[in-house]
């Protein structure tokens, strides 16, 4: 993977947030690409619960300071940044302090999910990509991780599909099983069509549950990876009937090999 640039786009990783088979990859896969010679940037949301001064994120005042409009309303964007200690490897942090101040990530002190997590999610999506703009970084490999993520492949192929910095990014989603019972906010997908994102791409979100989610996030991606060992029957036979390059799930000791070759040969083709 040398010289190659990959971008990482992820609802959660370690160190910042507890482990889970999504932060754990979300840095593993990172670190493989970087020990390699790979260029890579890692994008997560700034949750309230992550302690800024032992963690050392700082602000980047020239990549700060520009709205993103959602659902008709402008909403600043801040960027910090910090480093994963003896990495050497660079996250970014999207924040803003409406969705993103409260001292939790996902879900409230009774596990209900946050009523505005669709707007997060757009919000994450679009903040990522006008951030990797005002960077002028052309990720060959945008590897997506995480339903708060989810949006993106969807805002790449839709929204942005005219700006020629990404004209050949490829889009790799790992599809994991680490999901939710309920629904996001039923209006997501008006919020979504807001973006002149049409209705027929994005029809199942009308009914905005995990796997929804995931499907739209599937479509909209050039390869995927199972990211699970076990996984919601739905998703694995969307996956199957999707024609698309899929890996399937690798163990954490196993992972490097399959990942390298796998982008090289089916994404990178």
């Amino acid at each position: 993977m040398k010289d190659k640039r990959i971008l990482y786009v992820s609802s959660e990783v370690v160190p910042y947030l507890p482990e889970t088979e999504i932060s754990s990859m979300s840095f593993e896969t990172p670190r493989m690409v970087n020990q390699q010679g790979g260029q890579i940037r890692i994008f997560m949301p700034r949750y309230g619960n992550i302690n800024e001064r032992r963690h050392q994120l700082h602000e980047v005042i020239r990549l700060s300071g520009i709205n993103l409009v959602i659902n008709d309303l402008d909403m600043p964007l801040i960027i910090k940044v910090a480093s994963i200690p003896k990495e050497r490897i660079q996250v970014y942090f999207i924040d803003n302090d409406e969705y993103f101040k409260r001292k939790a990530t996902l879900t409230d002190e009774d596990g209900n999910l946050f009523p505005d997590n669709d707007e997060r999610a757009i919000f994450f999506a679009k903040g990522v990509i006008e951030t990797v703009k005002k960077l002028n970084w052309s990720p060959d490999i945008i590897h997506v991780h995480g339903w708060l993520a989810s949006l993106l492949p969807l805002y790449l192929k839709q929204f942005y599909k005219d700006e020629p910095l990404f004209n050949e990014s490829k889009i790799v989603t790992s599809v994991y099983n680490q999901s939710f019972d309920t629904t996001l906010n039923e209006d997501l997908i008006n919020k979504v069509a807001f973006d002149n994102i049409d209705k027929d791409a994005i029809k199942v979100l009308e009914k905005p549950t995990y796997n929804n989610l995931m499907k739209v996030a599937i479509d909209h991606s050039d390869a995927l990876i199972i990211g699970s060992h076990e996984m919601p029957k739905e998703l694995e036979d969307y996956l199957k009937d999707s024609e698309k390059p899929v890996l399937d799930f690798k163990e954490k000791d196993e992972f490097a090999e399959a990942y390298t070759e796998f982008y090289n040969t089916s994404v990178l083709q």
